[in-house]
């Protein structure tokens, strides 16, 4: 077996093969996390689909060496949007297509031609169940906990919450058993009409 193929269970747990192509050195580094920042200054791998100026921002966040938030920083905005900007799945304004450009090195009129007025993100793309092990664990975590999470309406009365209008943060909080991880969304409350 070469080192690019993955074994991998499905829900059934019958076991499938799966190919992917050989990684190369540039992708093996572009995985690699540093250990000496809460958070990551290292580059995701490059998702395919992507728009090319999403992948134009993946490596010049390499080479810069900033993470999500320090570029958010310097764009103003949020660190967990900046990163949907970074996978398509965030629509950027014109000032914030020049901001990311003078805070990256990137061409404006490659980003402008790649994100402009043209494009619209697609949300949510991706294999179901997710394959990545971050995004496979929430989902889990929706299948076990989203009953539960349910009480919402016990609170709010019969209605959804909006991942529209959301804020979504990460942040860790120390504990003497490990670290632990703090995800929130915080959204607006939207009941269901009635008619």
């Amino acid at each position: 077996m070469s080192f690019a193929q993955i074994f991998y269970a499905t829900s059934r747990g019958a076991l499938r093969q799966r190919q992917f192509p050989a990684l190369t050195t540039q992708t093996r580094s572009a995985v690699r996390f540093s250990s000496s920042s809460a958070v990551s200054k290292a580059s995701s791998p490059v998702l395919p689909g992507l728009p090319s100026a999403c992948k134009q921002l993946f490596d010049a966040k390499a080479k810069k060496g900033l993470s999500f938030g320090e570029i958010g920083e310097a764009i103003g905005k949020d660190e967990i949007w900046t990163a949907a900007l970074f996978y398509g799945q965030a629509k950027p304004a014109p000032e914030d297509l020049s901001k990311l450009s003078e805070a990256l090195g990137v061409p404006h009129q490659s980003l402008k031609d790649s994100l402009g007025d043209h494009w619209w993100p697609t949300r949510g793309l991706g294999p179901d169940p997710p394959q990545d092990p971050v995004i496979y664990r929430l989902h889990e975590g929706v299948l076990v906990y989203g009953y539960p999470i349910k009480v919402s309406c016990t609170k709010f009365g019969d209605g959804i919450m909006s991942l529209i209008d959301c804020h979504v943060t990460v942040d860790r909080k120390p504990h003497e058993k490990g670290d632990r991880v703090v995800l929130t969304f915080d959204g607006k409350f939207l009941p269901y009409a009635k008619w």
